[in-house]
This record gives C-alpha cells, structure tokens and sequence, in this order.
C-alpha cells in the first residue's frame, strides 16, 4: 500500500500526523528520500499548516461534545478561573504565544497543542491560524538548519527567526491597540 506513494506525497501527509509535523517530516524527507532540502521544506511546511484551519474551526464542536465528561469540565474550570483578572495579559500576548510554541521543535509543541490551546483561550481564528503558521515556518527553518548546518547554527537561526517573527507580531499587535486592525 505505501510502496505506490510517492516520497513526496509520503512526507507531505507525514507533516500533518501530531508529534511529527514539520520538524520531523523534513529530517525523513532529507536523510531517507535523498530529496532537496527546499522541496522538503515546503512539502514539510505545506502539509503542516493544512490541518490548522480544519483544527481550529472543528475543534469547537468536538470540544463542546467533551463538556459532558467530568474531566475536561475541570479543566475548563480550571482555566476559566486562571483567565480571570488576566484577560488583559493574555489577549496582549495569545499571538506572539502561539508563534513561540509552535516553533520550538520538539514533538509536542506542534500546531494540535496550539489549537486546542487556541480554542481555550479564545484566541480569534485569524490571530490563531497567522500566529501557528509563523510558528511552522520557524519550526521548520530550526529543524532544516540542523540537518544541513548542525546545533550551533540551529541556535542562531532559532533566534534570528524567533526575534523577527516577534517584531512582526508587535507589529501587528501595536496596529490592533491603534485600531488600525
């Protein structure tokens, strides 16, 4: 069944599987397919960044199924308590939030944790769906500059793409306060 699928195809759907993603579609796509590493990349990007919309627009209606058990009652609870007194601070920094999550490659961290994360804090579809996109597009940047550069210049990108996507964010965030957006 998986000998007819082409490579490309292969790590295009392997950017959507949770804990995969990006971060580790791109590394397979390079080391065991042999392919260019700008393909892998956007293949690896492309494929990860599909499934945010779909998450975050039917996360709410599978979540709202959840309120009936005990334990995801608790947790809403639970967070609703904890946004009290902070909506100011958590609206000021959902965006730039999502974007830092997202693009620290480690497993757990992808696009499925940021949505569900978005849903709960309420975050508006489009600041959700730029922000984890962004993060995507670092998180892979990270994980592409290791394969080909190693840890130190993973580092330094890390930083570099971090701190500019940071600045955009403040951007946008400062236009918002303005009214402008």
């Amino acid at each position: 069944m998986i000998e007819g699928i082409s490579p490309e195809i292969k790590i295009f759907l392997m950017s959507m599987v949770p804990v995969i993603e990006a971060r580790g579609a791109i590394p397979v796509a390079i080391q065991i397919y042999g392919m260019h590493w700008f393909k892998a990349f956007i293949l690896s990007v492309a494929g990860n960044v599909i499934p945010v919309a779909p998450i975050l627009l039917i996360l709410g209606y599978f979540l709202k199924f959840l309120t009936r058990t005990a334990f995801y009652n608790k947790i809403s609870t639970g967070l609703a308590e904890y946004k009290q007194g902070k909506n100011e601070i958590i609206e000021k920094y959902e965006t730039l939030g999502l974007m830092v999550l997202v693009s620290i490659p480690f497993p757990i961290l992808g696009i499925w944790s940021a949505g569900i994360l978005a849903f709960l804090l309420g975050v508006k579809f489009w600041h959700a769906f730029i922000s984890i996109s962004l993060g995507v597009f670092i998180s892979g940047s990270i994980a592409l500059i290791l394969i080909k550069a190693g840890w130190l210049n993973a580092i330094a990108a890390a930083l570099i793409l971090t701190g500019a996507a940071c600045f955009l964010i403040s951007k946008i965030m400062f236009k918002r306060q303005q009214g402008e957006l």
